[in-house]
């Protein structure tokens, strides 16, 4: 019998692909073409409707990288066809092995509606079912030539991922536009035989249901007539019609089937094609949900859905109706699917706030889950932010790419650094692309862990980024495996209903404690610097114009800018999206991403001195504006005052050469090289530096991944390192401060070591001109520190990582996301290294030989110079600014993390400002004061426990307060939460670890 089956399968690929397939349009007539090539940019549907086109035929090439062509084809409809199914094939030169990342197409009728998009594996229009014959046929496609970045060698240098360097070649040739008649009993052979053939291959060598399946393909195949395949295809089906409906077994794994195509909002194409990709692919699933009553297409980030309405209107209107009928499905509750390690608490706060208004404000829709398929691993602070938001599930499937540990779970409760769990689930069909093969349903039911617990999981299904989404094939596929034995189960279902059900039958799923870090992509941390420092700023940038505006909005006549910040807000959340703020994306979007940053820096510096202006008032004096949720050199939080000057800091020459920087609170030692080899806390009369060691050491490693160059770091990097320790200039600067100049390789690196009076702190600014190619350059900290843990500042609060490698999964963290500081702490005494715009960095430990002490070596990462799919990623002038800060509490950590990405601002005035909202306790961080999203006038102060403890803290607001509510991230009452007790203008409250908490005070 073996040998039998073997036949069989082999006998069904050969049938299948040289006769039954082409059979499903047996008949065609060619359809004439003409095109026009539409100048530099994308033009409007009507403009490229209106155009006059010149002929062209199959055969001929076209599209220049990036360009958009108009083809008209027009034909009639043969008459011996009528009652036929009439389809028009439109193959654009389309690679199938590939489908996405190539040319697409829209197609529209004359009057301009969209009928549906042309994809790789979807290149069919219906034309007539049943046609009458005659009937006059006139299409257009907008067509994209968008260039093959990720060839099947995605990793070498390629010039085509910018517009202006791609050059004009034509990119394709046409390879078919003709009307066919489609003989739908035979298309309905073809995945019949398909279904039969995967599952077939699926189930164990010895299975009866496998000898059934055989026996009856083998029937099948014998009752094709492979000279007549259209007038035998029913007879062939007749013969598979028991064996596809004897039913599923009972305790069959059930799979919930989400249509989707996810569609990466930037990566290999720019911003603008993507809202193309969008309006072709929602054109696709409206039309299908038209033709298949029981299909649900679900569509995440806001953001694109908001694209189809600004950009699509005849697009909008078809969605809008799907939307009405249940069938086209908002899921997420995101602006955009973005990176989750990076952003800071308050965008990642704003992501959901901007993405579940939208879906609330334009159907009413309220988002339950989460949904983030391919986002490179899950900060820890997120359970409850999304909790915060009113959701309480996530989907993910990315964990499932972890190259060193396996997940222990598909389904698990989540919880985050404040004890928030959020119900959560990994899709084990292990890819956010299910195209319903018999082997990806296989794979789900067999690598599905918690199986005898459970038994439902979700499979997002349709090909995304370019791809179409979901297929006829696809559906058609599914309904087969409604309920036939040795499969699992599949039925169409909404994120919603498919959560409902798992959290149901699994009431005490396990619980995953702490972050959710993605074994792959660590480099993510890193690549394109300028883009995560542009996202770094405007994030801090953002917090001052709400504050300020608002301070001066309830002080005065000052009109508070919302639309203006909404906007702003917008834009940033679209450029944390998970391919761009990780620097992974093309040359072209991150050209674009500095200049928009630079855009939006200048616009939001224009918000906060108009502000600051208006609340400092009249007069010549100097005050200091203090943007930081501390109070800072006599200023306090949220407030300004005249500027004041505290302390000395004093330089003086080394005897072993270098300098001595001394302001009675430090005593840094920098030594001929230009390295910190001492860093003396005087108050606790202690070392920071290792013995032998020296800190500030620049370090450069051969950077040449396995994959994915702009993605990953692997940990063989650090098999050779170069300490960058020969300095071409160490000088003495201006006050307590040395210049230190080095060149190595092509580049250039100049740093300014500063002790300023009165701090603790020593700053480090540094500027780099790259020009390296596959390298990665770090700055190292060895610190005479013994911990096994350390703290990495992260949403709403730290988590922490052990500095030791015990198990696997430890090892795997060899390299990790912070925000704004890293903590190492022995009791009694620690250090803080913080930073204005870096994320990656790693943390080791080893034990000295000469004195068995322990050294911990933090080490931040600078700038990487991969090649793909930015041949010139990060070359350049960057700088970049941290400090260390001996002997800091995590307290301390805290507040100089602050100091350092929002420094004073100065303004003539006269005025002294109160802070709008005060509060008395430093370990309760304020992170927005604001006015309401509604236009109220209500003041909303967010604010969350920052050091790790209880806290009890009073509030204290600057203004006539009329009452307050605890709310939620949108800035809604909380049901069942009574409202604070006003005393005066006053509240008091009392904080769990890292709790966050939102309060909406109305003005009285």
């Amino acid at each position: 019998m073996h040998d039998d089956r073997t036949l069989v399968e082999a006998r069904l690929k050969r049938v299948l692909d040289e006769r039954i397939r082409p059979a499903v349009h047996p008949a065609s007539v060619p359809l004439d073409v003409a095109v026009w090539n539409a100048p530099g940019e994308p033009v409007p549907v009507a403009e490229g409707l209106a155009a006059e086109p010149v002929p062209t035929a199959v055969g001929e090439k076209w599209g220049a990288p990036w360009g958009t062509s108009w083809f008209r084809v027009t034909g009639t409809v043969p008459q011996e066809w009528a009652g036929k199914h009439v389809e028009a094939i439109l193959d654009l030169g389309f690679d199938e092995n590939m489908p996405g990342f190539q040319c697409e197409g829209l197609v529209y009728r004359p009057d301009g509606t969209p009928v549906k998009g042309l994809n790789p594996r979807n290149q069919w229009v219906r034309i007539a079912a049943p046609a009458e014959g005659g009937e006059e046929v006139r299409l257009h496609i907008e067509a994209a030539s968008n260039p093959v970045i990720l060839d099947y060698h995605p990793f070498l240098p390629t010039r085509l991922g910018d517009k202006e360097t791609a050059g004009s070649e034509p990119q394709y040739k046409l390879e078919r536009m003709d009307l066919a008649v489609f003989d739908e009993t035979v298309w309905q052979l073809v995945i019949d035989l398909e279904v039969l053939g995967e599952l077939m291959q699926e189930l164990p060598a010895d299975s009866g249901r496998r000898y059934d399946i055989v026996r009856a393909v083998g029937r099948a195949l014998d009752a094709v007539d492979l000279q007549d395949v259209n007038g035998s295809a029913a007879a062939a089906r007749a013969e598979l019609e028991k064996v596809l409906a004897t039913p599923a077994e009972p305790s069959a794994h059930r799979i919930s089937a989400v249509g989707h195509a996810h569609i990466d909002s930037a990566w290999l194409w720019p911003l603008r094609e993507t809202v193309r990709k969008v309006a072709r692919t929602t054109s696709n699933m409206t039309a299908l949900i038209e033709d298949e009553p029981d299909f649900v297409f679900a569509m995440s980030q806001a953001q694109q859905w908001a694209w189809i309405k600004e950009h699509r209107p005849e697009v909008w209107a078809k969605v809008k109706k799907a939307v009405a009928d249940g069938r086209f499905v908002p899921a997420g509750g995101m602006w955009v699917e973005s990176d989750t390690n990076m952003p800071g608490s308050e965008a990642m706060a704003r992501q959901f706030v901007h993405g579940k208004r939208f879906f609330l404000d334009e159907f009413g829709v309220e988002n339950d889950e989460a949904w983030l398929p391919d986002t490179f691993g899950f900060a820890a602070g997120l359970p409850q932010i999304i909790k915060a938001a009113g959701s309480k599930w996530l989907l993910t499937q990315k964990i499932s790419w972890s190259q060193t540990n396996r997940f222990p779970h598909h389904t698990f409760n989540w919880e985050g650094i404040d004890g928030t769990r959020i119900f959560t689930h990994f899709p084990p069909v292990d890819t956010y692309n299910c195209s319903m093969k018999g082997s990806e349903i296989a794979h789900a039911a067999k690598n599905f862990k918690d199986k005898g617990v459970a038994r439902h999981s979700l499979a997002p299904t349709g090909w995304g980024d370019g791809g179409g989404g979901t297929t006829r094939e696809m559906i058609a596929k599914a309904a087969r495996l409604r309920d036939l034995e040795g499969s699992a189960t599949v039925e169409w279902e909404t994120p919603a209903a498919f959560f409902e059900k798992a959290e149901a039958e699994y009431p005490n799923a396990p619980v995953w404690v702490g972050e959710l870090y993605l074994e792959l992509h660590r480099a993510t941390l890193t690549s394109q610097a300028g883009t995560k420092q542009g996202n770094r700023r405007s994030e801090h940038l953002l917090r001052e114009a709400e504050l300020w505006a608002a301070t001066a909005a309830v002080r005065g006549d000052f009109a508070y800018p919302y639309e203006q910040l909404d906007r702003i807000w917008k834009t940033v959340l679209l450029h944390q999206f998970h391919d761009i703020l990780p620097g992974s994306s093309i040359a072209w979007v991150h050209r674009e991403a500095r200049a928009t940053y630079a855009a939006l820096a200048q616009e939001l510096n224009g918000i906060i001195d108009k502000a600051q202006r208006a609340l400092a008032g009249e007069g010549t004096g100097s005050l200091v504006f203090n943007s930081t949720p501390h109070s800072r050199d006599g200023v306090p939080a949220g407030g300004a005052r005249p500027a004041t000057a505290d302390g000395t800091a004093a330089i003086a020459t080394r005897a072993d050469g270098g300098y001595v920087l001394d302001n009675g609170l430090l005593r840094v030692e920098i030594d001929g090289r230009g390295l910190v080899v001492s860093a003396y806390d005087l108050a606790a009369d202690r070392e920071t530096v290792a013995p032998g060691r020296a800190a500030n050491l620049p370090q450069i490693h051969a950077d040449f991944p396995n994959m994915w160059d702009a993605w990953d770091v692997d940990e063989f990097y650090r098999n050779t390192v170069t300490d960058l320790v020969d300095a071409d200039e160490v000088t003495a600067g201006e006050g307590a401060s040395v210049r230190i100049v080095r060149t190595f390789g092509d580049s250039r690196l100049t740093q300014v070591l500063t002790l300023a009076p009165g701090d603790r702190r020593l700053d480090i600014d540094t500027e780099v001109d790259w020009h390296e190619t596959e390298k990665f350059l770090k700055l190292a900290f060895p610190l005479d520190i013994h911990a096994e843990r350390y703290a990495s500042e992260t949403q709403f609060g730290h988590f922490y990582r052990a500095t030791h490698t015990n198990t696997s999964w430890e090892a795997a963290k060899f390299e990790a996301c912070n925000h704004r500081f890293v903590h190492i702490e022995e009791p009694g005494w620690g250090v803080a290294l913080v930073n204005d715009s870096t994320y990656g960095h790693d943390v080791t430990r080893t034990v000295r030989a000469e004195d068995s002490g322990t050294t911990t070596t933090v080490r931040v990462s600078l700038l990487r110079a991969p090649r793909f799919p930015d041949p010139e990623t990060d070359q350049g002038v960057h700088r970049f600014r941290h400090a260390l800060v001996p002997g800091a509490a995590i307290g301390d950590a805290v507040r100089e993390g602050y100091r350092v990405n929002l420094p004073e601002r100065t303004v003539t005035g006269g005025a002294e400002v109160a802070p709008l909202v005060t509060v008395d306790n430093d370990a309760v961080v304020v992170t927005a004061v604001k006015l309401a999203d509604d236009g109220s006038g209500d003041v909303v102060v967010r604010f969350h426990e920052a050091h790790g403890g209880r806290a009890k803290a009073r509030l204290t607001t600057g203004f006539a307060a009329g009452s307050v509510d605890v709310t939620d991230l949108l800035e809604r009452p909380l049901d069942g939460v009574p409202a604070p007790e006003l005393a005066g203008d006053a509240v008091s409250v009392t904080l769990r670890p890292f709790e966050l908490v939102t309060l909406r005070f109305t003005r009285g």
